[in-house]
């Protein structure tokens, strides 16, 4: 067994760990990373964002060779699926990013350890026949699927969003059990290369949490696109037999499908850490508390991403990664969760930043609205994608922007301008004034930020 010293260890080579070594080895720290998998970039490199993205892609354009080339004069004779090259072009993908991420630890002399890591009553850790001691440990092992009572994940029909990432062939009927990001991303994959889709969903909505106009524009466009909801249903149990697996909803007849998907959430990846060894608190959701330098009650260790408390988000990990080593290093760091943008890549994609209408009521604040269609957009009749809309939201006194929701083609790209506008603390005006290249349909920013004061143009 040998023995590691350094300055900084960080356990999880997910985007919040993996970004928080490279930046502590900038800062001139000493830094170790462990990940128990070979492939470093953790869930979402490997098996979440990533290749879940790849998929939304090769399934997009499937379909648009399948329905939609004819009317930009484009005429295919033929379209035929082959599932096997999509998902070798899925791994490969996955396979360049990780290689990468192994390259960038290379490039900043970041120690790299794989196993399974495991706190020892004096803060060392365990890593194999490793022993490692660090000035400071972060803990970044990111989440894991949540579940409900009545499913057993184990069982080979009924899928986490890593099975459904890799599936031999498209299933007949695929359910989805939530309407949340994960399962509506998945379910579009699926339903646009074959499958019927029914979405289950505990609420009354769908996308909880995100602003209700917008979830009830991406629902109507859902159902239009062939996926059948079923909101306000609680599942109770899903039985698997040779055929299928039969859903038991409360108060309702039962739902058959070749296979169920199981997206209810994510939950806190902290097992085998041993964080009782050394007292890390945690919270009645399995979540570690942290102060605001992401300290948590045992003076050394901190933690961040997935693990702690706020939005399970890729860029929200990485902001805290970052922040919480130059906290370590420099005594200084920052985030701002008022402008972290959250973002869902179906079709049309769905993307907020900052504060809904509901929580904006909620609150007590009066705000002014601004709204401008990609119909009336030239970029996007140009591309014959005109479905969706920009909202702005800004405060009705200083005009500051509180929120903007967008829904349409690259609205996860588009929101990029809405979350740096905010950074800046800048007003509705100050976007609107802001010279848009023509024909953009980052226009329709421009046009709903008019929109606020009653000046929009093109409607």
């Amino acid at each position: 067994m040998s023995e590691h010293k350094h300055d900084l260890l960080v356990i999880g080579a997910g985007p919040a760990g993996y970004v928080a070594a490279i930046r502590a080895a900038q800062l001139g720290l000493d830094t170790g990373i462990v990940d128990k998998e070979e492939q470093l970039g953790g869930t979402c490199l490997r098996i979440g964002c990533i290749p879940s993205k790849a998929l939304l892609e090769s399934s997009h354009k499937y379909e648009d060779a399948s329905k939609h080339f004819f009317s930009h004069g484009i005429e295919v004779s033929s379209v035929a699926l082959n599932l096997k090259a999509m998902l070798k072009r899925k791994d490969k993908v996955v396979k360049t990013l990780t290689t990468g991420v192994a390259g960038l630890m290379k490039k900043n002399k970041v120690t790299v350890y794989h196993g399974s890591a495991s706190f020892n009553s004096d803060k060392s850790v365990t890593i194999g026949g490793d022993t490692v001691k660090a000035t400071n440990v972060l803990i970044a092992t990111g989440s894991v699927p949540s579940t409900i009572p009545g499913i057993n994940l184990a069982d080979d029909l009924i899928d986490t969003s890593t099975e459904a990432l890799s599936y031999d062939k498209v299933p007949e009927h695929l359910a989805v059990i939530g309407a949340g990001v994960i399962g509506l991303e998945l379910g579009s994959v699926w339903r646009r290369l074959g499958s019927k889709v029914t979405v289950i969903e505990y609420l009354d909505r769908i996308m909880p949490g995100m602003d209700v106009e917008l979830a009830k524009a991406a629902h109507k466009a859902f159902k239009a696109q062939g996926i059948e909801f079923m909101l306000g249903c609680a599942v109770q149990g899903v039985t698997s037999e040779k055929d299928g697996v039969t859903i038991d909803i409360k108060d309702a007849g039962p739902v058959k499908a070749d296979r169920v998907l199981v997206s209810v959430g994510r939950k806190p990846n902290t097992e085998g850490l041993g964080l009782d060894k050394i007292g890390v608190t945690t919270n009645k959701r399995g979540q570690i508390e942290v102060g605001p330098r992401y300290k948590t009650n045992v003076d050394g260790v901190f933690a961040v991403g997935d693990v702690i408390p706020g939005p399970m988000l890729a860029h929200k990990a990485e902001e805290e990664g970052i922040a919480c080593v130059e906290m370590i290093a420099t005594g200084h760091g920052h985030i701002d969760y008022n402008t972290i943008p959250s973002i869902v890549y179906t079709h049309p994609e769905i993307a907020s930043v900052g504060k809904s209408e509901e929580k904006l009521k909620g609150e007590g604040v009066d705000y002014k609205k601004g709204a401008f269609p990609f119909i009336a957009n030239g970029r996007a009749r140009a591309n014959d994608n005109t479905e969706g809309w920009v909202k702005v939201l800004a405060d009705a006194v200083s005009d500051r922007v509180l929120g903007v929701h967008i829904i349409g083609d690259s609205a996860g790209d588009l929101i990029a301008e809405c979350a740096t506008a905010m950074a800046f603390a800048a007003s509705s005006e100050d976007i609107a004034r802001a010279c848009h290249a023509h024909p953009t349909l980052s226009e329709a920013v421009k046009e709903a930020a008019l929109g606020v004061s009653g000046r929009a143009i093109h409607i």
